[in-house]
């Protein structure tokens, strides 16, 4: 059987490969990591987290993206079993030690017979007889094939900077101001209602800290970079200041549910900490994304009373990812309309997180292996989160305005009944995941 290829070593393209070889189809999976690095990337180690060690909320009864958490586990998941295995206390989230991950999804991969891993960058598009590939490369699609597929497709690359997080050795906080607590000491998975580090700002604390912000120099764009448009989901911290004074303290600075206990009251603002590692000596700074400059994070950082003495282990940043015009260019099977023996999978589609990337990820390759075994095989329900991301980015969404979007409850179908609030995200949560065990059951 000719093998299906697989461009990209991230969470798309290593869970496409795990789900093609589970079907009995190999694969050959192409990692330049090993060759090339990236912008990002520290290590070579396939599915390595650039950005956050959150996969988010893991609430299936109230939560989008907990409703496609329990979805991927029916569907058999490479990445969410590394994410079980290797989690680590984070309120109501799904987080895990990203080391531990990563070499848990490597090994997996290395141990299965039929996927063979080349260290190789793919500079052009595939040649002609590789007359199945899945395309997951990612927010960092390398330039030549970047380049290649906007000549062949005639579009525009769309892309957007994502950022990466500040992350604090914990033995550097200062706990005689800092506290251990959930908002409102909600329990999530492998937690204990005490999972983050909260950090309390009083009135003057930050309007002084949000002017350092305002003020403090920023690493400048490149030429290329000027024109690309942020992610409104992941926006940086200077750019959230900029639009206004109050903006933070109601988003990733917000005190509600949180007990100062030298108070027992909500502070002024808060910044919260997250587990990153298994050891619990790491800790990224929630929200934290920034373009300052390394010198100015540290100075302005360490003004966060409980960060006087903060030493860092690494500092934030940005990059630029690239994704194509998935509505305009995709069929329903993820396959290049102009060129079918192509699928794309991951963040390249215009999906934004690493869940919705998995999810993507899974559904290409089991679309490339129900081809490849000569099964017809249905695109999951739209009722599921699954079929609301996959209909979303292959024809729900406006080509026209298209931009990155993370899985919501509003890219589902319509419910009938009469239903408010949490009521009817519960009736929507409970219908997707009915449906998604129906459709697994069928194309099993």
């Amino acid at each position: 059987m000719q093998p299906v290829h697989v461009i990209g070593g991230g969470l798309a393209g290593s869970e496409a490969a795990y789900q093609l070889a589970k079907q009995g189809v190999p694969v050959i999976l192409h990692e330049m990591r090993g060759t090339r690095g990236t912008d990002a990337h520290q290590t070579d180690k396939l599915a390595e987290l650039v950005c956050s060690n959150s996969f988010r909320s893991d609430d299936h009864e109230f939560n989008a993206v907990g409703v496609l958490h329990a979805e991927l586990r029916q569907a058999g998941s490479l990445i969410f079993k590394a994410a079980d295995a290797h989690q680590v206390p984070a309120g109501g989230a799904l987080a895990v030690d990203r080391d531990g991950f990563a070499d848990a999804v490597t090994a997996a991969i290395a141990a299965e017979p039929l996927i063979e891993v080349r260290r190789e960058e793919i500079v052009g598009l595939p040649p002609e007889d590789w007359d199945s590939v899945i395309v997951a490369t990612g927010p960092l699609t390398s330039a030549p094939l970047a380049e290649a597929i906007r000549e062949f497709t005639g579009e525009e690359s769309l892309s957007f900077f994502d950022a990466i997080a500040p992350i604090v050795h914990k033995d550097s906080i200062n706990f005689d101001l800092a506290w251990y607590q959930s908002r409102y000491d909600k329990e999530g998975p492998g937690g204990s209602g005490k999972d983050y580090i909260n950090c309390p700002l009083n009135k003057e604390e930050y309007q002084a800290f949000i002017a350092a912000i305002l003020e403090g120099e920023k690493t400048d764009f490149k030429e290329w970079e000027k024109s690309t448009p942020y992610f409104e989901g992941c926006l940086p911290i200077e750019v959230m200041a900029g639009r206004g004074a109050e903006t933070l303290r109601f988003g990733p600075m917000k005190p509600v549910g949180l007990d100062d206990p030298r108070t027992g009251r909500w502070p002024y603002a808060v910044v919260q900490l997250r587990q990153d590692n298994a050891l619990g000596s790491l800790y990224n700074i929630v929200g934290f994304q920034t373009k300052l400059k390394y010198a100015e994070q540290t100075r302005i950082f360490r003004m966060i009373p409980g960060l006087e003495n903060a030493e860092f282990a690494r500092l934030g940043g940005l990059h630029r990812n690239t994704f194509i015009n998935s509505p305009r260019l995709l069929d329903r099977t993820l396959k290049l309309k102009a060129r079918p023996s192509l699928r794309f999978a991951g963040q390249v589609t215009g999906v934004e997180g690493y869940v919705e990337s998995t999810a993507v990820g899974l559904l290409a390759g089991r679309f490339a292996a129900a081809e490849r075994l000569g099964k017809s095989f249905e695109v999951p329900p739209a009722t599921t989160a699954l079929g609301a991301l996959v209909n979303h980015i292959t024809g729900g969404a406006e080509a026209s305005t298209f931009q990155p979007m993370n899985i919501n409850f509003g890219l589902f179908p319509e419910i009938e009944g009469k239903f408010r609030g949490r009521e009817k995200k519960a009736a929507q949560a409970k219908r997707a995941l009915a449906d998604c065990a129906a459709w697994l059951a069928k194309v099993a």
